[in-house]
């Protein structure tokens, strides 16, 4: 969704991720019918888990830029579910659901969530400062989740947690970033609901997820929007945080209203 607008709107735009037919299944489908004659989709692989790719990674794109204008931390994990419901376990109980989660699980989610972001964004900052001149700063947007600003636990602790993490970490970036000298804006996204592989467990032959909603999707779900989040509202979102040049150190969240439901 991301990738799709600033491509959309004349920007060159590497996607980055593990799977190399994930990504030539992108440009497939998405490449060649681009909204505007100068925006491009480039496909490079790398994990974020591993800090010689981060290097390698930014290594490759600086032999071919002299600058990036922005870059999004949008890779993303959640492994296993808790299944219990505030108040209504024992101690007993709730300890034996619980034991159940893996050490091993809770490190790499925080490895992908949490400390992918920060190396990521540590290996691109010459070149995003090299992108800096007036009137013009460069952007970081990190994709955190509402699940990391609600109290409920939403059956997956880990994630919640990490994605908490993930939203100090941008706060303290943007503090560190702003600094003269380097003036890099940061700023999250924190969505709800959106189609995804990780919420859907599938994508189609589009490399598209989708929820499927019915009249009582809002009730179900406390959504009051009535729907799952949309290509347009993340893009919308997304174009706003990496054009505003008066947007520094927030946490913006679009998700339909869950948060007044689920506070």
């Amino acid at each position: 969704m991301i990738a799709q607008s600033f491509a959309n709107n004349g920007a060159k735009v590497y996607i980055v991720g593990r799977r190399q037919e994930a990504l030539q299944n992108a440009i497939n489908k998405w490449g060649q019918s681009l909204a505007h004659p100068n925006g491009k989709l480039i496909p490079l692989t790398a994990d974020i888990t591993d800090k010689d790719s981060i290097e390698a990674l930014a290594k490759r794109i600086g032999e071919k830029e002299q600058k990036i204008d922005v870059l999004v931390n949008n890779a993303g994990i959640s492994l296993g579910t808790s299944n219990v419901e505030a108040g209504k376990e024992s101690a007993e109980a709730l300890q034996r659901e619980l034991w159940k989660e893996k050490q091993d699980n809770w490190e790499a989610v925080y490895q992908t969530n949490v400390i992918g972001y920060f190396f990521t964004t540590v290996a691109f900052l010459p070149l995003l400062t090299a992108a800096n001149r007036p009137g013009h700063t460069a952007s970081v947007i990190n994709v955190s989740s509402i699940s990391g600003i609600t109290r409920t636990t939403q059956h997956h602790f880990m994630y919640n947690v990490s994605k908490s993490a993930t939203i100090q970490l941008n706060t303290l970036l943007a503090q560190e970033l702003s600094q003269p000298g380097v003036k890099i804006r940061v700023n999250s996204i924190a969505p709800g609901i959106f189609p995804s592989e990780m919420t859907t467990d599938s994508s189609d032959e589009k490399n598209k997820s989708s929820i499927p909603t019915n009249d009582d999707f809002a009730e179900k779900k406390g959504i009051p929007a009535g729907r799952p989040g949309e290509d347009k509202d993340m893009a919308q979102l997304a174009l706003c945080l990496a054009c505003n040049e008066y947007m520094y150190g927030q946490t913006v969240v679009v998700d339909g209203g869950y948060l007044l439901e689920h506070p």
